[in-house]
């Protein structure tokens, strides 16, 4: 029995084999693959996939026996919570259609959503990896919180629980200023969202009309794997970690983990959790603050307490000053009324150690002296009259004797004469004589050249019979060239 459905455009007849045009087959082809199957879901991995400048999607899925070309038409891309990519499992929804230029069919998404927990795990797992080996995760690019922030930045979603309940938190535990980037926390371009919101309070001015935040907390309430995928995107773990400012991560529950938790400064395990690390409680900060000054107060009076304990140690090692005082002014007393025979005592030993010394009188070394002048005063007298007689025994042979005496005076006398001439003749009076003059300067040195003479100089000037004091004035004459012939050669 034939079972197969009437097609559109076949012969009334009851020829048994019915003839169509490419175009006719073609479409009822279409007619009935689409109304056979209508809306689809089918589940394989992404292969293929390529985006074309008109913003149209082509791909293909696959699985361990067979391949499906599919299309993501320009109009349903921005609608897909999942942005496809190969390797990736998916499961598509969308209507089966043929495409007649080629004679092919083809499944036509309009949705993508990951196939299952393990298949968006392993994606997960694979970009933390490779996150990783980057260093966006390493300990050493945690940063510490400030300890009272001013402003505290929020990126949340402004419609939830999550901002209320961290505003509640601040407001009780220390009331500060928050600023809330309102932003997606799930579905299509949520990810996009939340990155730009990141780097938006980051490029914040620290002086501008809006304050930049010292603190900010990226939070979203509890939720599906699938719910919580934003948080896993590649562009908003870079976003965190390269956030100038220190950041906070609270994306789910306690349980939940997601990858900006990893780049994050802190990760807290809720939104409320996040908001106390955020800023201290005001109680604590009291009662710490009250410990540490009982601690201080305590230090303070131990410390004083040390320093008495040295005091009176130290005193009791002082003398007593008022007796020292009277006990030296009593030795002093004492050695006052002792010096006297101190002295006296001194004396007496003095004498005592000159006693056994040969010392003279000065009567008897005045007397001894005077014998001896005596005795040369004897002898002088004497001498004087051996003198006297050698004398008139002299006179006796003058005729004989006195003819050399006075030649040798001739010869000295002749001698003496030859010598002052000879100086008369060197000596320069005899130059000042003929009309030339000596000049000197203030100290006596002799001056003999004009250039040596500065304007203003006191001079002396002497000539033959007597000195003269002169001031030079105006400049040094330059020596004229003597002309020739005339040159006047030097005197001394």
């Amino acid at each position: 029995m034939d079972t197969t459905p009437p097609v559109a455009g076949a012969p009334a007849s009851g020829a048994n084999v019915p003839e169509f045009s490419v175009s006719e087959i073609s479409g009822a082809i279409r007619r009935t693959l689409e109304g056979a199957f209508g809306r689809v879901r089918v589940r394989g991995e992404i292969t293929e996939c390529k985006r074309y400048p008109s913003g149209h999607i082509y791909l293909s899925l696959k699985d361990e026996s067979a391949k499906l070309e599919s299309v993501v038409w320009k109009s349903a891309v921005p609608r897909l919570s999942v942005q496809p990519e190969n390797g990736v499992e998916v499961i598509a929804t969308g209507k089966l259609t043929t495409y007649a230029d080629r004679s092919k069919y083809q499944l036509v998404i309009d949705r993508l959503e990951y196939a299952g927990e393990g298949a968006l795990l392993a994606r997960i797992e694979k970009l933390r990896v490779r996150l990783a080996a980057e260093g966006l995760f390493e300990a050493g690019r945690k940063r510490v919180l400030p300890g009272l922030p001013r402003v505290v930045g929020v990126v949340t979603s402004e419609a939830g629980a999550v901002i209320q309940d961290i505003r509640t938190t601040i407001a009780r535990r220390f009331p500060r200023r928050i600023l809330l980037w309102p932003v997606p926390v799930q579905g299509q371009g949520a990810a996009e969202r939340i990155a730009a919101a990141i780097e938006g309070f980051g490029r914040l001015p620290h002086d501008g009309p809006i304050p930049r935040p010292d603190v900010l907390i990226v939070a979203r309430g509890g939720g599906s794997l699938e719910d919580l995928m934003a948080f896993n995107e590649e562009i908003v773990v870079r976003a965190a970690a390269s956030c100038p400012i220190p950041l906070i991560s609270a994306v789910g529950h306690e349980t939940d983990t997601t990858l900006i938790d990893f780049a994050a400064d802190r990760r807290a395990p809720t939104p409320t959790a996040a908001a106390e690390m955020a800023v201290p409680a005001r109680a604590d900060l009291l009662a710490a603050l009250d410990q540490t000054g009982a601690r201080l107060r305590g230090a303070a009076m131990r410390q004083r307490r040390a320093a008495e304990t040295t005091l009176l140690r130290l005193e009791r090692r002082l003398p007593d000053i008022p007796a020292r005082v009277l006990e030296y002014r009593r030795r002093l007393d004492e050695a006052g009324e002792s010096l006297p025979d101190a002295l006296r005592a001194f004396v007496r030993l003095k004498r005592d150690a000159l006693a056994p010394l040969a010392v003279p009188h000065p009567r008897e070394s005045i007397a001894a002296r005077r014998h001896a002048v005596a005795l040369l005063d004897g002898r002088r007298v004497a001498a004087f009259a051996r003198c006297v007689q050698r004398l008139r025994g002299a006179r006796a042979l003058h005729a004989f004797s006195a003819a050399p005496v006075l030649a040798l005076l001739r010869e000295r006398r002749a001698m003496l004469a030859g010598a002052s001439r000879q100086l008369e003749a060197l000596s320069y009076n005899a130059v000042l004589a003929r009309g030339f003059a000596l000049v000197r300067d203030a100290e006596g040195e002799p001056l003999t050249r004009a250039a040596a003479v500065a304007p203003g100089a006191r001079l002396s000037i002497g000539f033959a019979d007597g000195q003269v004091v002169a001031t030079a004035e105006g400049e040094a004459p330059r020596r004229a060239k003597a002309k020739k012939g005339t040159e006047q050669g030097t005197l001394l």
